[in-house]
C-alpha cells in the first residue's frame, strides 16, 4: 500500500515542545527541521534534541523526515549520523541541485546503516531549491533507489531566478511542472512548497487546488491549520469514487467474460 503525503509539516529542530505535540495534528508526515529554521549557534543542540526525540516519542504510523543541513557545511554529516542512528524513515537533502549530491549523502547514509546493521532502512527526499535543480529534476530524481520524493521549495527559487513569490504563482508554475513530470517519471512522489501566509487561508486553498490539478501527491506545511485543507482538497470526490467503482466492476465482468476489453459509459459529469 502507498504512503499517503498530503501533508509534510515542517517543525523547528530546537523547539522540544514543538517535537512533542507535533503528532497529534495528524500530518501525514513530520518534518523535523535542522536547517533554515535553526540558527548557527544552535546547530548542535537542534541535532541533540532531534535525535531524542526520534528516540523517545511514540509518532506512531506518521512517517518521521528530518532535513538536514548541507554536507559541503561542517554540519551535514554529523546531521546524518545522528538521524539515521535514530531511526528516521527519511532524510530530506536541502537545495539539491544534483544527482551527485544524493549520491554523496547516500554515501554517508549507508556508512552510518552499516555501522548499526540496518542497511537499505533510510530513504531520501531531495528538495529543489534553484533554477540547476530544476533542470537536473529528473536526474535528482532517479540518482538513488532509495529516492522517496522531491520537493519545491519556493521561497529560495524564486531568489535564485531573481524574482518575488506572487499569490497566483505564476513564477514557479515551469518548476512545479518540471518536478512533477520528474516524480513520475521516476515513480516517486512530489511534494509542493510551502505557503506561509496564515491570515490568507483563501489564497492558500486556492493553491492547494492548483498544485492538485497539475499533479502533486501533497504539500510541505508550517502549521496545523493548514492540515484540514489540504487533506479536503486531496480527497476524493463522490463522483470519482463511484467513477472508480464502475470501472472496476467493469474490469470482473470482462474477466467473467475472459475479455481483455472493457467498456465503460461515463456521463459528462464523469469526465469533468
Amino acid at each position: 500500500m502507498e504512503r499517503l503525503r498530503r501533508t509534510m509539516m515542517f517543525v523547528p529542530g530546537n523547539n522540544p515542545g514543538m517535537m512533542a505535540d507535533a503528532y497529534i495534528y495528524g500530518p501525514d508526515s513530520i518534518m523535523l527541521d535542522l536547517e533554515d529554521s535553526v540558527t548557527m549557534a544552535e546547530k548542535d543542540t537542534a541535532r541533540l534534541l532531534v535525535y531524542n526525540a526520534l528516540k523517545t516519542i511514540d509518532y506512531g504510523d506518521t512517517e518521521m523526515v528530518v532535513r538536514i543541513n548541507p554536507l559541503n557545511t561542517p554540519y551535514g554529516k554529523k546531521d546524518i549520523e545522528a538521524v539515521v542512528k535514530a531511526g528516521v524513515d527519511v532524510i530530506r537533502m536541502p537545495k539539491t541541485e544534483t544527482a551527485e549530491e544524493v549520491i554523496e549523502v547516500e554515501r554517508e547514509i549507508e556508512k552510518v546503516e552499516k555501522e548499526i546493521g540496518c542497511l537499505g532502512r533510510t530513504q531520501i527526499m531531495a528538495a529543489i531549491e534553484s533554477a540547476l535543480g530544476v533542470v537536473n529534476a529528473y536526474a535528482i530524481a532517479t540518482a538513488s533507489k532509495r529516492m522517496m520524493g522531491i520537493a519545491l521549495g519556493a521561497e529560495d527559487y524564486s531568489a535564485n531566478l531573481k524574482t518575488q513569490r506572487t499569490p497566483e504563482g505564476s513564477e514557479l508554475l515551469l518548476a512545479r511542472e518540471t518536478i512533477v513530470v520528474a516524480a513520475r517519471a521516476a515513480g516517486i512522489d512530489a511534494l509542493d512548497t510551502v505557503y506561509s501566509n496564515l491570515n490568507d487561508m483563501e489564497t492558500f486553498r486556492n493553491e492547494v487546488e492548483a498544485i492538485k490539478k497539475l499533479g502533486f501527491d501533497g504539500k510541505s506545511i508550517i502549521n496545523p491549520r493548514q492540515i484540514e485543507v489540504v487533506n479536503e482538497v486531496f480527497a476524493p470526490k463522490e463522483k470519482d469514487i463511484q467513477k472508480s467503482l464502475t470501472i472496476l466492476a467493469a474490469i470482473k465482468e470482462a474477466e467473467k467474460k475472459g475479455s481483455g476489453v472493457i467498456a465503460v459509459i461515463l456521463t459528462k459529469e464523469d469526465i469533468q
